[in-house]
């Protein structure tokens, strides 16, 4: 969803910064990638850290790594001895990414590469505390899924995306589809309490019941 340039910009004013490092990251991804828009950003990035911060998480998921910023940015809002896991299937990005993460004060990232599916079922059952899920959209249901599985009680789920520029209203793409029926899903998910808000391009927010 488009947010009127003057009205972010006032927003960002009044809300931290990124640190360097990723400001150099997004700078280098609208220089170097295509669809750099990927990107989550600040407005997204800070609410992140506010969750993340609000539960004392320690052990996060990062569904879709792309160039890393939020893998980045969720690694700077837990403790050092914290872990970040983040999962990318492009090995171009995951090279990228690595340049920064080399770059930063963070070495609590771990990238696991290939298919996220597979790889999530890797990891154990209730030893997460926060997961944000922004990767392919078809498979946005089968995320959320596995990450219910991996997150605590009282845990954090945030899912990008979920407005897809208004056109979830009437799906009628593949994508818009998907995550019309990951909203519907969730909705009827009696394992959380979840909330939908117009914040960028929409974030479902998802607390796993005690």
């Amino acid at each position: 969803m488009k947010i009127d340039s003057n009205i972010y910009d006032y927003c960002a004013s009044f809300s931290d910064p990124d640190e360097k490092i990723l400001t150099e990251l997004i700078d280098y991804t609208y220089q170097k990638k295509e669809a750099p828009n990927m990107i989550s950003g600040n407005m997204v990035g800070n609410l992140l850290c506010i969750l993340i911060k609000s539960i004392s998480a320690k052990k996060v998921l990062d569904v879709g790594m792309f160039t890393g910023y939020s893998a980045l940015k969720l690694a700077s809002s837990i403790p050092s001895d914290g872990e970040v896991h983040t999962f990318e299937l492009a090995e171009n990005h995951i090279k990228s990414a690595k340049q920064f993460f080399d770059k930063s004060n963070y070495s609590n990232i771990i990238i696991h590469q290939g298919k996220a599916l597979n790889n999530l079922e890797t990891l154990s059952a209730d030893t997460f505390d926060f997961a944000f899920i922004d990767a392919d959209k078809v498979n946005y249901i089968e995320y959320y899924k596995r990450c219910m599985t991996l997150i605590k009680k009282g845990g954090i789920i945030v899912l990008d995306n979920m407005l897809w520029s208004g056109k979830v209203l009437n799906p009628d793409d593949e994508d818009s589809i998907a995550l019309n029926n990951t909203a519907k899903f969730i909705n009827e998910d009696e394992r959380v309490f979840n909330h939908l808000i117009p914040i960028r391009d929409g974030l479902m927010i998802c607390i796993k019941n005690g």
